[in-house]
């Protein structure tokens, strides 16, 4: 008699990360000067599928940027991760020499046909998966397969690796049971202990790909919302800023390569020529963060009205600051023509308030909206940057963070029915529209599924 084959032990699931624009404070940062992060709309899905026991196989498939690559569990260096005896609960804070070693061979197996430079970003992300998926996982579990797709442009600086790290962290913490929920009923503090362990790990995970991350993508990816990061002697502090309002972001791409390595070196060079004036560059962005910081926490940015009698609303306050802050970056010599003209096509249009993000020299600019904005204008803007080579995503500043859809089932709340994700489905997505079409977080009111953890407000 025919054996029959066995089928999957479990339904596939889902898990969610956002991206993260820096706000306030970047290149100061680099001199203890306290910066802030925040969650973009724009994010990373994993859908997790599980395989019958007879197949004794992992795959990471990361279609996105090309990666695909299948590993026989059994071949994997099991004995070195579990001679560690590390619990699913230890507080990590590095890498393993060891592991990482034992890792190195299985992840130089991927993309062996590829040029190079993009062979060393599937192996960075292979070496974080296997890392990852051994530290957590068990030679005992049943095959899977790791299917990603992101609606984050990659290496523009928005914390794309960070968002999968995050993604792969929340899934392998679910299948081996260490979390709980998320559920309504979940107290806050229960509901931090786990984001902070899903933190943890996706750091690891970046440790993987990026040598030696500052840890504020991952944070910001796990947490949403923003966080206030700054670095000091001891440990790096990162901050929640649990009351961070949600507000309307255009972000727009340059399509301009940067090195953050080459911006950070030309302040440096900057300061040494001129050590007085410099420092006070530096010290007026620390200060201006923080003058941001206070309004974040204290103002009421609901309203849409602009405000009567001359008085400015929180927003126009909020603004400045951030037109500000792009002149203090100016004066350090990071912008480029490119991101001086998105601030002249944005300033004519006269949508918002304009700055570079992240390191500079190129990559991403982002535009706080004004009240009121007509789409007519946005979009009469959009045709004069797409003709110029740029590209604009109309985001959400201060989304929520890591999301769980368990099972990969939406409910449509109008009509009652369900809709399943399987792995086809989300392959055949077309770009980030489609993506966002079938899965994306908070994109359709009337589709419920998503749940995230949720922290206590401040």
């Amino acid at each position: 008699m025919e054996r029959k084959t066995s089928l999957p032990l479990a339904p596939p699931f889902m898990v969610s990360a956002p991206g993260k624009v820096i706000l306030f404070g970047e290149h100061a940062a680099v001199y203890g000067k306290p910066t802030i992060a925040a969650a973009i709309s724009l994010r990373s899905y994993l859908l997790v599928t599980t395989l019958s026991k007879s197949q004794r196989i992992v795959t990471l498939n990361f279609s996105d940027i090309g990666l695909n690559h299948t590993w026989e569990i059994d071949t994997l260096p099991w004995v070195t991760f579990q001679s560690r005896n590390t619990s699913f609960y230890t507080i990590v804070e590095s890498l393993d020499p060891e592991l990482l070693n034992a890792v190195q061979p299985h992840a130089e197996l991927v993309s062996k046909h590829l040029p190079e430079k993009q062979r060393k970003m599937h192996t960075r992300s292979a070496t974080a998966f296997l890392y990852l998926y051994l530290s957590l996982g068990s030679p005992l579990t049943a095959g899977f397969i790791y299917t990603l797709r992101s609606t984050i442009p990659i290496g523009a600086g928005l914390g794309s690796s960070a968002s999968v790290c995050v993604c792969l962290s929340a899934a392998l913490l679910i299948q081996n049971r260490t979390l709980a929920g998320p559920h309504p009923d979940q107290p806050p503090e229960e509901a931090k202990v786990q984001l902070d362990r899903i933190n943890r790990w996706a750091y690891v995970a970046e440790m993987c790909i990026h040598g030696d991350p500052s840890g504020v993508d991952n944070a910001v990816s796990t947490g949403g919302k923003a966080v206030v990061f700054q670095r000091s002697s001891g440990p790096s502090v990162v901050t929640p800023i649990a009351n961070f309002p949600k507000l309307r972001l255009l972000l727009i791409d340059t399509q301009q390569s940067r090195s953050t390595a080459m911006q950070v070196a030309k302040v440096k060079a900057l300061k040494q020529r001129h050590p007085l004036m410099t420092e006070h560059i530096l010290d007026g962005i620390g200060r201006l963060t923080t003058s941001a910081l206070e309004l974040i926490s204290s103002a009421d940015f609901k309203g849409n009205a602009v405000s009567p009698h001359d008085v400015p609303s929180a927003l126009e306050c909020l603004g400045d600051l951030i037109s500000m802050n792009h002149g203090f970056l100016v004066s350090l010599g990071v912008s480029h023509p490119r991101l001086e003209r998105i601030r002249e096509l944005v300033d004519y249009a006269d949508i918002g308030w304009t700055k570079l993000t992240g390191a500079g020299g190129g990559g991403c600019a982002i535009t706080i909206f004004r009240p009121g904005v007509e789409a007519e204008v946005i979009d009469e803007l959009g045709d004069k940057l797409a003709d110029e080579g740029f590209k604009k995503y109309e985001t959400i500043l201060g989304a929520d963070g890591v999301a769980v859809l368990s099972p990969a089932v939406f409910r449509n709340s109008t009509v009652g029915a369900c809709e399943e994700i399987n792995q086809d489905k989300f392959e055949k997505a077309v770009g980030a529209e489609g993506i966002e079409r079938l899965v994306g977080v908070g994109v359709r009111e009337d589709r419920e599924g998503w749940k995230f953890w949720t922290r206590a407000s401040a």
